[in-house]
């Protein structure tokens, strides 16, 4: 299947054209975009309670509602990248997520908040439509680099709702982020429907026979199953460090004010910057090698945060060595996972996601727990022991003797299995 516009083509083979660099800007920033859908409530609970007259504990519900909806968003949504024609379906979610957030910020009463969050989060998935999408535009020597252009936008996205959000908030209360989001979408929607080429499926078979081959997948393919366990280790580390950031920095040393703990989301963003140098780096034939090195920054990292308690200085070197090796990473089990079967990148992207959400909750879970019991010391401990676990796991199920497993399957998908 071959298709043509905007300078890219969607065959899978050397000598195409490359992706243009608008597009892979407009790609990048629609995830983002997306993606922040998902995390703009979460400093703006208290303003929600105020609101509407609830308590905390019922505001924070609407967390909880908003994951609830971006799992079933990845389980019952992303696959259909691999049944239906894409551009349309991601200018139907992107639409609809406009809706559901007027929604949002014309919500009467908290229920009917928290239905619409749940739909603005399962829209979200958008963005793991789009990545899977932007896998296949790209040519084989550039994918990798295409892949973590495209995914720096979703940490960005991730890092810098909350800020938008609270600013936003400061303007004129909770409801305004939701005008801002609901229009962003119908603006991205517009464009990606303009610029995307169209990318006709020719599977044809049941939906529920699609959900169904999501694990088919995770139990045929053991290098999906390796790298989803790393997915969940290393989102797991992640959220540990920020999950309990606000506590370490309100209190003492620190004592800063909401507005000033905002802005260490813009120093992860630093980090994000590192995705689209290892996604060439894994285009190059050095894929394993680089996984290798962003494990390892990973663990270094927390020698530096575990400082970080006391030393404003280290804490910020330590969130972006953290995030730069986690995204180093991320890209490249991306990359490997996408080689597997073209033709089933949305539902490998689901099993990989839905492992990467898991290892989140848990993560964020254990450290609410272990910050109570141990303070900012326990913390790095335990993300410590996470990147180790990460590298033991990355050591001891590598495949011997078969070199590096990214380049392998870019080579068989090369060759005819594109």
């Amino acid at each position: 299947m071959t298709a043509s516009h905007q300078g890219v083509t969607t065959t899978e083979r050397p000598g195409q054209d490359r992706m243009s660099r608008l597009l892979m800007i407009l790609l990048a920033a629609t995830v983002g975009a997306a993606v922040a859908n998902r995390f703009y409530i979460e400093p703006l609970l208290g303003l929600v309670a105020d609101e509407f007259d609830v308590s905390n504990a019922a505001a924070g519900l609407l967390v909880a509602g908003a994951n609830v909806g971006y799992v079933a968003g990845l389980v019952l949504l992303v696959p259909l990248g691999d049944l239906l024609e894409r551009r349309r379906l991601v200018t139907v979610m992107l639409l609809l997520a406009g809706a559901v957030a007027l929604g949002c910020a014309a919500a009467p009463a908290l229920p009917v908040l928290a239905l619409a969050l749940a739909g603005l989060a399962m829209m979200s998935v958008s963005a793991q439509i789009l990545i899977p999408l932007a896998a296949s535009l790209a040519g084989p020597d550039e994918r990798g680099h295409v892949v973590g252009f495209v995914t720096s936008g979703l940490l960005i996205g991730t890092l810098s709702a909350r800020t938008l959000s609270g600013f936003a908030a400061g303007l004129a209360g909770f409801r305004l982020i939701f005008v801002v989001a609901a229009v962003l979408m119908v603006v991205l929607a517009i464009l990606l429907n303009r610029t995307l080429p169209p990318t006709p499926s020719t599977r044809r078979t049941g939906y529920w026979t699609l959900l169904g081959s999501v694990m088919t997948l995770v139990k045929s393919e053991s290098e999906l199953r390796r790298r989803m366990v790393l997915a969940f280790l290393q989102f797991a580390g992640f959220t540990v460090l920020w999950t309990p950031m606000a506590f370490l920095l309100t209190d003492s040393p620190y004592d800063y004010e909401a507005t000033t703990i905002g802005l260490f989301g813009l120093f992860g963003i630093a980090g994000a910057m590192v995705a689209p140098l290892a996604g060439r780096l894994g285009d190059r034939g050095h894929s394993a090698r680089t996984v290798t090195i962003s494990l390892t920054v990973m663990l270094a990292s927390w020698g530096l945060l575990v400082l970080g308690g006391t030393s404003v200085i280290a804490l910020i070197a330590g969130i972006v060595l953290l995030d730069a090796g986690f995204q180093g990473a991320h890209i490249n089990h991306q990359r490997t996972v996408f080689a597997i079967d073209p033709e089933a990148r949305s539902r490998i992207n689901t099993a990989y996601m839905l492992a990467f959400f898991l290892g989140g909750v848990a993560g964020s879970t254990s450290a609410a727990f272990v910050y109570n019991a141990a303070g900012w010391t326990g913390i790095c401990l335990l993300g410590a022991g996470l990147a180790t676990a990460a590298l033991a796991v990355w050591w001891i199920t590598a495949p011997r003797g078969a070199g590096d497993v990214a380049e392998s399957t870019d080579v068989a998908e090369t060759t005819g299995n594109g």
